[in-house]
């Protein structure tokens, strides 16, 4: 809110002049009533007419200005929200993320900021202008009929009892309702993400039975709320009705015992409605502020999460290692998982080698190089790079020096040049070209009409899954790292292709270190160095010959992928 001090210190103040203008209204009236019909001086008229007039522009341009000056704040702020929920999303570590989920966050970023956005809108306005109106109200009614002030005195209670139930109930109900909406996204986002998987199983009724479940809870759920809203307000015209009729009852009696003037009445009825009236604003503000406090509380969650990796408080900047990598008894298991996902985990892979990773579905392969990166941190042990402990390191600084193409080729909407720079945006386009035909991309590249200019579309869409891989590896290639990460990047491209590129990383990466992770055995076979994991641990290390002989696991997998083939020695 500091940027807009300003702002906040003058929209009030133009508030009170509003406010101020029209509670001078029925006084101006009364005056009217009382002096200039009631003695036929119309000059009386004329004169309180020009002024109630003058004193009703003078409240529009104040509340014009407040509402010119308060709008474009309360866009800022929710811009800031916004601005400040992404930096912290992009700030936690992936267990954070894995946490929230995806669709939660898409929903605090956008529907909970607005809902903020739109609260401040109506707190500088309506819960500026109800307070003043309320209070000015009641003190002119008292002043100007006080033998009525106990219908105030009765019907005060009444309404703010009304308005206090009503809030405490709402809350509750605007926070499950956002709830809801995080799940209709969640679904929705999977369900755009795989729509390729859902149609390739026919699982589009399903999909569609997932997301009408979610739908119908969410509908319900505002319905609910929403219906709750809509019962309190014709209860609080109901209250205020009854007690301007009851002003009108016991007024018109005073009147005709001459205790008490028209204009009396008519100037205590419209301060008694302006008082009821600006606490069924009230009740209305709160709608929105039991939304926005939902709201609220969800982006306070995000706001107020510590990553789960940070950096150290004297962590090295800077460092240029040459890309020996090290497990020292390294262990690591998923938050709420009883298993370990690695178990004392020790080797070390020396620069220029090439080490491959191999195991079935859920061994660990993924989350050993998840550890290099620090996407998260060792339960225990340590991993280090030239030595040095991984958590010891900037995490940019570390990251910096590591190229990585995960199993899922992720690519951006842009260009082909620009995601394959993602990672070193002041690369020239030579360096480029050089980082695509190491990867064996500049084929299928030049060949596009718009070579690298082509414009991919979301999550590269217009590409088959081999050249998305390709661009995925040219982009970790040039970065130029000491230590290449490959995750199965290779599992959709021909093994034509394949050997091709293995070929020319072995010549691109001769003094870096590239770790291989593979399900085709064809992949690794020629690496400097194989571990074989099962369950999370290391059962076997080695080259392919050493391992062909001594490691059933490493036979059980060569026989079942090359098994009609003679044992490669």
């Amino acid at each position: 809110m500091r940027p807009y001090v300003k702002v906040v210190a003058l929209a009030p103040l133009l508030m009170v002049a509003e406010v101020a203008a029209d509670l001078l209204q029925p006084r101006l009236m009364q005056t009217i009533v009382d002096t200039g019909i009631a003695n036929r001086d119309m000059s009386v008229v004329a004169r309180m007419g020009l002024l109630m007039l003058g004193l009703a522009f003078l409240g529009m341009l104040c509340g014009l200005l407040n509402t010119l000056l308060i709008v474009p704040m309360a866009q800022g702020f929710g811009a800031d929200v916004r601005g400040a929920l992404y930096r912290k999303v992009q700030s936690l570590s992936v267990r954070n993320l894995d946490s929230l989920g995806t669709g939660n966050l898409i929903t605090r970023l956008t529907n909970d900021a607005t809902q903020v956005q739109d609260a401040l809108l109506s707190l500088l306005r309506i819960c500026i202008r109800a307070p003043l109106t309320l209070l000015g109200s009641m003190v002119l009614a008292v002043l100007t009929c006080p033998s009525l002030a106990f219908i105030l005195l009765a019907v005060m209670p009444v309404l703010a009892f009304v308005v206090f139930e009503f809030f405490k109930k709402s809350h509750p109900m605007f926070t499950r309702v956002q709830d809801r909406l995080d799940r209709l996204n969640s679904v929705t986002q999977e369900n755009i993400a795989g729509v390729r998987v859902v149609k390739a199983f026919a699982r589009a009724d399903y999909e569609q039975s997932r997301f009408q479940d979610a739908n119908r809870s969410l509908t319900s759920g505002t319905a609910r709320a929403m219906q709750f809203t809509a019962t309190v307000m014709p209860l609080m015209m109901l209250v205020i009705d009854a007690a301007v009729a009851a002003a009108i009852w016991f007024g018109g009696r005073e009147v005709s015992y001459g205790t008490l003037k028209v204009g009396q009445v008519v100037a205590f009825t419209n301060y008694l409605q302006r008082t009821l009236m600006s606490l069924r604003m009230v009740a209305m503000v709160l709608v929105r502020l039991s939304r926005a406090g939902a709201s609220g509380g969800r982006i306070a969650e995000v706001l107020n999460s510590e990553p789960d990796v940070q950096d150290a408080p004297r962590a090295r900047t800077e460092f240029s290692p040459r890309g020996r990598v090290g497990f020292e008894h390294v262990t690591f298991r998923y938050k709420g998982a009883q298993d370990p996902a690695l178990d004392s985990i020790s080797f070390v892979a020396e620069p220029g080698q090439v080490l491959a990773i191999l195991g079935a579905t859920g061994s660990g392969k993924s989350t050993l190089v998840h550890l290099i990166t620090r996407f998260y941190d060792a339960e225990s042990g340590r991993v280090t790079l030239d030595g040095a402990d991984v958590r010891d390191l900037l995490q940019t600084e570390l990251r910096r020096h590591i190229g990585i193409a995960l199993q899922e080729s992720v690519l951006f909407s842009g260009t082909i040049r620009d995601n394959i720079r993602y990672g070193r945006p002041e690369a020239s386009d030579g360096e480029v070209m050089a980082a695509a035909r190491i990867a064996q991309a500049q084929g299928f590249i030049a060949a596009l009409p718009d070579g690298y200019d082509t414009l991919l579309g979301q999550r590269g869409v217009n590409l088959s899954g081999g050249q998305k891989q390709r661009i995925a590896i040219a982009r970790a290639l040039l970065v130029r790292p000491a230590v290449l990460i490959l995750d199965d990047s290779t599992s959709s491209v021909d093994v034509e292709t394949e050997a091709r590129i293995e070929k020319a990383l072995r010549e691109a990466m001769r003094s870096s270190t590239s770790i291989v992770i593979a399900q085709r055995i064809s992949t690794v076979l020629n690496a400097d160095k194989i571990l074989v994991l099962d369950g999370g641990r290391l059962v076997a290390e080695g080259t392919h010959r050493r391992l062909i002989v001594e490691s059933p696991l490493y036979r059980e997998i060569y026989d079942s992928q090359l098994g009609d083939r003679p044992p490669i020695a």
